[in-house]
């Protein structure tokens, strides 16, 4: 939605554009127009890309919608004419002039043709593929990296699951093909290889930093972890078995056996050096590894957690582990709640502990070799580590299930058994067309010698590379402007699941059932109660919120440690998910996205929030629902670590924006485009002024005013907030003798509005805009869902959704239903 620009018209005869062949609607929009908008946007001066001096009732065409839409959300903000303008309308007018647009609108339903409202054929996008994969063959398959090579995804306004931006190139079809190919071998083309066992008691060698100190201090008798993995230095954070380079033979599970303990967790040093929490116990976790992909005590590209426990402290105890692991991975070990760098806590101690050596060492400092045979850093030391494996699995593999079912492939039902994996792949009934093609290429290996077995791998990979498996392939016919039963139960099942139907949802189906709104109803109630909706939850959030970004700017390590001492992102992401999830349970309202007396916070937020459950939660117990009663600082998505350091680049905080953000994603309103030319907003690289007094400068120029006088507020609101979304009341000290600037975080909005701070601006937004967020939030979850931006010509339907939201007490279950069983996401 494009802003509008309004101004007075000062003293102009009110019927002045009228004609007597005019309706009654008309000259009174007419009436209104030309004595509140003409000055500012007739045809000769069209400030702001707008001019009104031609917009007439009844509406003729979609730019006619775009126009009345965006005065009535300008009018019902406030917004416009400006707080500056001499005259305004008065409360009757204001609402008389909604009112005769809302008609208009709605009488020119049906008249005005859709320019292409209609979802583009469209692939599974790359985390969909790999769900769906996951899916069928009945195991986690990050372990494969089977999209690590795939182009990057193109999301279209951050949304990745709209049609037209998931182009498929001849590189991405080939990496369809190999990727088919590495799942099929890897998983159902193992040879059969008898379980065998490895003990590892010694060699533990480590790379680079590392390796002198602990052959002079060990011979390598023990394999140390003393970071946590995500470091820049890299000097610990891996701990691989170097006589295990190899890796396991053959993909399976594998029974790992680690004998470990916990040192130092009661060190003497100060705490800050690593950045940890020493009240917690160390976790000790294990990732694949590759010795041929990269350096092997480097981060991976993949590298997904497969198990962790707590390491015991009081003496070396063994810790067991089942996991999965591909033919050539080796197992690495991480310290996941470890210090925050190994290299800088070695060169701390030396600087503040070295009297702790007595000078017995040169005054060169105390080597690292020196601090593991005498000091106290605090580490992980693991001292024999045994691996058995694969491990059978009684009546066959999950795979060799999942994909031919109870008891496995058999030669005589290999037809039959392709037949039903095909179905379930295409999600849909076969057609004539498909069974030739899968019978072809298994007759075709026969006749080449093939083994019955691997005649049907091969119609396997096949399957996995057709158009009917990669895309969501309609099979409505082309005439047929609503979607069939089965093409719906796709659409359904991936914007809930992300996933494939599943056996209930394709029974109803075929049984032409879910054609019924009714029915989708029913069956999107019923899918929304599956833990399941776990990929609809991620991914959306990812997409509307944008926390897929969060990360892509980084804040820098020596001033924001805990951001990563602490794995903040991931906590940051899984607050507004268990939010989402649990307004979506319990139908609540979707103003409690504006704001809220509760969150969901693990140890590590409530610490960084200063909440009071800091000092009472353990790592352990994950996240909890906490109260947020009387707290003026958090509440709402705006209070969120996760929002706030996503709507930041990393090293400082800009009202604009934060602001562009609230804007975008909170009140739907697209802000207009900048000028040709735009001054720069003065970097002021001491620190001295504050960036509200350098954007006040900066509005001045009038080719900028009329932007900022909108965005702003929206951003001063937040400014309490650091990059990461931690409370401040001044800004950062700068050089010299001079105080830190105390934040101003008040506003006024374009509307008259005004607020103290970031409470008092939840409470404005809660009060006059939750209307325009319930209303953007139908477009984002339609989009998703349908895989297309919504038109103008679909207002009429989401105003009937969130009418139907409204009253039921702006229900968030009630929202995605009704969008669910709406006309928009049940059409082509």
């Amino acid at each position: 939605m494009t802003g509008v620009f309004w101004c007075l018209a000062g003293p102009l005869f009110v019927a002045a554009t009228a004609s007597a062949a005019d309706s009654p609607a008309q000259k009174s929009v007419s009436a209104f127009t030309a004595k509140y908008c003409l000055k500012c946007h007739d045809k000769e001066t069209e400030k702001g890309d707008r001019e009104f001096e031609t917009f007439r009732l009844p509406l003729a065409k979609e730019a006619d919608l775009i126009v009345a839409k965006d005065i009535i959300d300008q009018l019902t903000l406030r917004e416009m004419p400006p707080r500056k303008a001499e005259a305004h309308p008065s409360d009757d007018e204001r609402l008389a002039m909604i009112r005769l647009l809302r008609e208009g609108i709605a009488s020119a339903r049906g008249k005005i043709a859709s320019t292409a409202a209609r979802t583009a054929l469209r692939r599974l996008s790359n985390r969909e593929y790999e769900n769906t994969l996951a899916t069928l063959f009945g195991r986690r398959v990050d372990t494969l990296g089977l999209t690590a090579d795939f182009p990057k995804e193109k999301a279209s306004e951050h949304i990745d699951t709209i049609g037209k931006s998931l182009v498929t190139s001849g590189f991405l079809l080939d990496q369809y093909f190999q990727s088919a190919n590495r799942l099929v071998d890897l998983r159902l083309g193992r040879p059969e290889t008898p379980p065998q066992t490895w003990h590892f008691t010694g060699n533990f060698v480590q790379y680079e930093e590392l390796s002198g100190p602990h052959r002079a201090a060990f011979n390598n008798k023990y394999l140390c972890l003393y970071e946590q993995p995500n470091t820049d230095t890299r000097q610990g954070g891996y701990g691989h078995i170097e006589d295990f380079l190899k890796g396991v033979p053959v993909s399976g599970l594998y029974d790992i056996e680690v004998h470990a303990q916990a040192l130092h967790r009661d060190t003497h040093y100060d705490p800050a050096i690593f950045g940890i929490d020493f009240s917690e116990p160390f976790i000790l976790g294990v990732v694949p590894g590759d010795a041929t992909k990269n350096h092997i005590h480097y981060p991976q590209l993949i590298e997904p957690l497969l198990a962790q426990a707590v390491v015991p402290d009081a003496q070396p105890e063994w810790i067991k582990f089942r996991v999965w692991l591909e033919a050539g991975q080796t197992p690495r070990f991480i310290f996941p709640n470890g210090p925050y760098e190994s290299r800088a806590s070695v060169i701390a101690i030396n600087k503040r502990y070295a009297d702790d050596f007595q000078g017995r060492f040169a005054k060169a400092g105390v080597s690292r070799t020196h601090l593991l045979r005498e000091g106290k850093l605090p580490h992980i030391r693991i001292g024999e580590i045994k691996i058995a494996g694969p491990v059978p699995e009684p009546g066959g593999s999950a795979e060799e299930i999942a994909v031919f079912g109870a008891g496995g492939f058999q030669p005589k039902r290999a037809l039959d058994q392709l037949y039903a994996f095909g179905a379930r792949a295409f999600r849909r009934p076969l057609t004539s067309a498909d069974r030739a093609a899968i019978k072809k290429t298994y007759d075709s290996r026969i006749r080449e010698k093939a083994a019955p077995r691997e005649a049907a791998l091969d119609a396997l990979k096949m399957i996995l590379c057709s158009p009917s498996f990669l895309y969501f392939s309609e099979v409505t016919a082309e005439q047929e402007p609503k979607l069939g039963p089965h093409d719906l139960a796709t659409r359904l099942s991936y914007a809930l699941w992300a996933a494939p139907p599943d056996a209930e949802l394709l029974a109803a189906a075929a049984a032409g059932k879910l054609t019924a709104p009714a029915e989708i109803r029913k069956q999107a109630a019923r899918l929304i109660a599956d833990d399941r909706v776990g990929g609809f939850v991620g991914a959306f959030l990812d997409a509307w919120l944008r926390l897929r970004d969060l990360g892509s700017m980084p804040p820098p390590r020596e001033t924001m440690r805990v951001y990563y001492a602490e794995n903040l992102p991931e906590a940051m992401k899984t607050e507004p998910r268990l939010f989402f999830r649990h307004l979506l349970r319990e139908n609540g309202s979707v103003r409690q996205f504006l704001d809220a007396d509760y969150t969901f916070a693990d140890k590590r937020l409530a610490k960084l929030y200063e909440l009071p459950e800091a000092k009472t939660l353990r790592i352990a117990d994950g996240f909890q629902r906490v109260s947020l009663a009387g707290s003026r600082q958090r509440g709402g998505l705006l209070g969120m670590a996760g929002v706030l350091t996503v709507s930041a680049n990393g090293v400082e905080t800009s009202p604009v924006t934060r602001g562009v953000w609230v804007m975008e994603n909170i009140l739907g309103i697209k802000p207009p485009p900048p000028p040709d030319v735009v001054p720069a907003i003065e970097p002021d690289v001491s620190g001295a002024t504050t960036i509200r007094d350098r954007l006040a400068k900066h509005r001045t120029d009038p080719a900028c005013a009329e932007c900022h006088r909108k965005i702003d507020p929206l951003g001063f609101s937040l400014e309490n907030f650091d990059p990461i979304g931690r409370w401040r009341a001044t800004y950062p000290k700068p050089k010299g003798n001079v105080p830190a600037p105390k934040i101003d975080s008040t506003g006024e909005f374009g509307s008259g509005e005004t607020y103290e701070g970031f409470h008092d601006f939840k409470e404005i937004l809660v009060a006059g805009r939750a209307d325009n967020f319930a209303r953007h939030l139908v477009r984002q979850f339609l989009s998703y869902a349908a895989g297309r931006h919504m038109e103008p010509a679909d207002d009429y339907v989401m105003e009937e959704i969130f009418e139907a939201v409204k009253k039921d007490g702006y229900g968030l279950r009630t929202l995605i239903v009704e969008s669910l069983a709406s006309e928009i996401f049940r059409s082509r």
